[in-house]
């Protein structure tokens, strides 16, 4: 059967001013607190994505009312008690659903829920979530002895919780915070390694128990609390596409307007810096505590580095667009700390090491490490392995030389329209 694809090459430099979409881990988290919340909220510019549509789906199989407004969310929410699904939710390919979702609903007494997704999403790990939370008490059973979904939920009391994050996950510190908003006692996760904190601005935002102290970051059982209106900022991960796009174009000048530059998500541009990179960029203060800015990005030459180990956590989405410049980098650039890669929509790690070869990029893979000789790529053809950002970050890659992305609509779960305005970039100069 003939597969689609799409061919792309960039037949001058990238031009003009562009606002991504809206950031996918604040519009899953923002969907979810005014579900929780009482009364009517605005989610203002959030994303509308294959992942993102899947939350607000789960949030209103569970009672919450959600409107579609032009750009917007509108949504009522049901208060600290949500119902119970009719059905079965549907995570669709959304990992941050799934894992979020388990700690909301673990701590509603009495509620079942089962919750499954794509064959992506049911492959992958779900231990780290579901092992803490039964130790909170949760009652959560599933393949692989919950290891794996589908996976039930049976809402208990829950008590609170004093944990140690072995891996750093931004997703499984989520999940124990949202279940202890309904533990007794408080609940408190320590994280070694900072990962992005957009529960917590977003849980002081909308006035619920959060604390901070050092490594640990605390929890309580939440009170009642009314809806807010909240801005999505734009996509940091979505930006980085455009930015590393018009550094490897000669002649390109890109600016991104409105983008998230939360410290938590922007190790990416330290990297680049590192580099080499022309970049610029400005930070104000946005909606909901979220840092909001621009950044600016214009053609320039790139030198391998040897990335931080610790930097890793703070750009986890971006690694796969990092390598599309370290592709093109003159020496080589070594990444190492990415065990978590392997457990993304694809093995991330795998993926970008196959598609570097495919263009011709000399390319050596280790356990949690990658080591990327640079200079340059030739035309070839890539696969996205039904992951979103290997589809972009290799569309990248290859624009300066031509390339051929088979399966282009996994683009699709983060970032409708990707394709459309790489192109307008391109034929704005």
């Amino acid at each position: 059967m003939d597969r689609p694809f799409l061919d792309l090459k960039a037949e001058g430099p990238l031009r003009g001013v562009l606002r991504v979409p809206g950031d996918k881990s604040v519009t899953h988290r923002g969907l979810m607190l005014l579900a929780l919340s009482e009364g009517e909220g605005r989610l203002l510019y959030p994303l509308k994505a294959g992942d993102t549509l899947s939350t607000a789906k789960a949030m209103a199989a569970l009672g919450a009312e959600i409107a579609e407004e032009g750009p917007h969310f509108r949504v009522r929410g049901v208060g600290l008690r949500l119902k119970e699904p009719e059905d079965v939710i549907d995570c669709g390919n959304a990992g941050t659903l799934m894992r979020l979702l388990l700690g909301l609903l673990a701590g509603q007494e009495g509620l079942f829920a089962v919750l499954t997704g794509d064959a992506s999403l049911r492959r992958r790990p779900m231990g780290r979530v579901v092992e803490p939370l039964r130790a909170m008490g949760a009652r959560i059973e599933g393949r692989e002895g919950g290891r794996r979904a589908p996976l039930a939920v049976r809402g208990v009391p829950l008590r609170g919780l004093r944990y140690t994050l072995p891996v750093p996950s931004a997703q499984v510190k989520s999940a124990l915070l949202l279940a202890g908003l309904f533990a007794e006692g408080v609940t408190e996760v320590e994280e070694p390694v900072p990962t992005r904190d957009h529960t917590e601005r977003l849980f002081l935002h909308f006035g619920l128990p959060l604390e901070k102290e050092g490594p640990w970051v605390r929890t309580r059982p939440a009170e009642p609390f009314p809806a807010r209106d909240l801005i999505v900022p734009g996509d940091f991960s979505s930006a980085a596409f455009f930015l590393v796009a018009a550094l490897l174009v000669p002649g390109s000048e890109v600016t991104l307007e409105g983008v998230g530059l939360n410290p938590t998500r922007t190790g990416l541009l330290q990297v680049l810096k590192a580099m080499g990179a022309d970049l610029e960029w400005r930070v104000e203060e946005g909606e909901g505590g979220e840092p909001v800015g621009w950044v600016r990005a214009r053609h320039s030459p790139l030198k391998g580095v040897s990335v931080d180990p610790s930097l890793i956590p703070l750009m986890v989405d971006e690694v796969p667009v990092l390598a599309a410049a370290a592709a093109w980098a003159e020496g080589e650039t070594h990444i190492p700390n990415l065990s978590e890669l392997r457990v993304k929509e694809s093995d991330r790690v795998s993926a970008i090491a196959q598609n570097l070869r495919a263009l011709g990029v000399e390319v050596e893979e280790g356990p949690d490490w990658l080591r990327i000789r640079g200079g340059g790529v030739r035309p070839g053809a890539v696969e996205p392995f039904h992951d979103h950002r290997i589809a972009m970050a290799f569309a990248v890659a290859g624009l300066p030389v031509g390339v051929r992305v088979y399966e282009p609509q996994w683009a699709e779960i983060s970032y409708p329209g990707f394709f459309e305005d790489l192109k307008r970039l391109c034929a704005a100069s």
